[in-house]
């Protein structure tokens, strides 16, 4: 297993400084909206995103005032993105515990979010920096369209592979794209080097999703929510779409019939798990994988040679192996 201790390794104390500053900066004089803000607290990540801009940075040059600040802005924007998927997907838990709309209600959770994405445009706004602005403004806008597409697939029970990958560039590597490219404007890099770490970013999102989707199809694995959880809501992701174009059309229709349907029994989720399975979707699933991981490899692997880049792909493995 891969020690993420030694990943942050380069950027330790800033990245322990940026943890301080995140719990700090999240608060509110409204009892209500403040409890709502340290259960959020309560269930805080591994903060991924933030501890790539901080190596991204440095891998460019040097950490700056702004590099701190943007890891704290970038945070704060995924924490609001979690809290919004969480209603949109009507999930009641996040990271093995209980959602902020699962102890409160949709409404709260809502509005909890809105008070943070408020904070977070406010907060980047105070760079003055208006490329980060910018940045930030296109991943509101890319996360939401993904999330739309990934509704109206599954209203209508239909997706190819294309969509599927422009759905999850907007809605998962369009915010990893923007921690790696943010990181390099703040360490003041050239605009080819800003371009590199942002296509960096958009591979790792790739990897992340594409491993979020395998992990659908294993029960016993800490990951925070159900297995089959996915089809259950009628998510047609990468193992189960490989299998079904490549399955006979005579067997694929019965599994698009249960999915047109919703028909997800415990029984029928079992049974299209095992269909992706018998079908080399877990293979097609992790051999693009490990493409994309490779595409991310030899764009740091191309950086001057430092020990910020070699925790850069320390990460790019991370992205690719984890088991939660």
């Amino acid at each position: 297993m891969i020690d993420r201790l030694q990943i942050a390794k380069p950027v330790a104390s800033e990245f322990e400084q940026f943890k301080a500053d995140f719990s700090s900066v999240l608060h509110s004089e409204v009892p209500l909206l403040q409890s709502a803000i340290e259960q959020v607290l309560r269930s805080n990540g591994k903060h991924i995103r933030p501890l790539l801009l901080l190596l991204t940075a440095k891998a460019c040059g040097e950490l700056t005032e702004m590099t701190r600040e943007a890891a704290v802005i970038i945070e704060a924007l995924h924490t609001t993105t979690l809290i919004h998927d969480d209603v949109v997907d009507e999930t009641k838990q996040r990271r093995g515990m209980p959602s902020l709309n699962a102890i409160f209600d949709n409404r709260i959770a809502v509005l909890t979010g809105d008070y943070l994405l408020a904070g977070t445009i406010s907060r980047a706004a105070d760079t003055g920096n208006t490329a980060i602005i910018k940045i930030i403004a296109n991943v509101c806008r890319e996360l939401s369209e993904g999330e739309l597409m990934q509704l109206d697939n599954t209203e209508k029970h239909s997706v190819n592979e294309a969509d599927y990958f422009e759905m999850i560039n907007k809605k998962t590597a369009t915010l990893i794209s923007a921690c790696a490219e943010i990181g390099a404007i703040s360490a003041n890099t050239s605009s080819d080097t800003r371009k590199n770490c942002r296509l960096f970013g958009k591979y790792l999102g790739y990897c992340f999703q594409i491993k979020d989707d395998i992990f659908d199809y294993y029960e016993g694995l800490n990951i925070g929510k159900p297995t089959g959880n996915d089809i259950r809501e009628g998510k047609i992701t990468l193992p189960l779409l490989y299998a079904l174009k490549r399955a006979s059309e005579k067997e694929s229709s019965g599994y698009m019939e249960m999915i047109a349907r919703q028909n997800f029994t415990p029984e029928n989720v079992s049974e299209l798990i095992a269909f992706a399975k018998c079908h080399g979707g877990i293979e097609y699933a992790e051999k693009q994988l490990k493409e994309y991981k490779q595409k991310a490899v030899e764009i740091i692997g191309n950086f001057p040679e430092s020990e910020a880049r070699g925790s850069l792909l320390l990460l790019a493995d991370y992205f690719a192996e984890r088991t939660n």
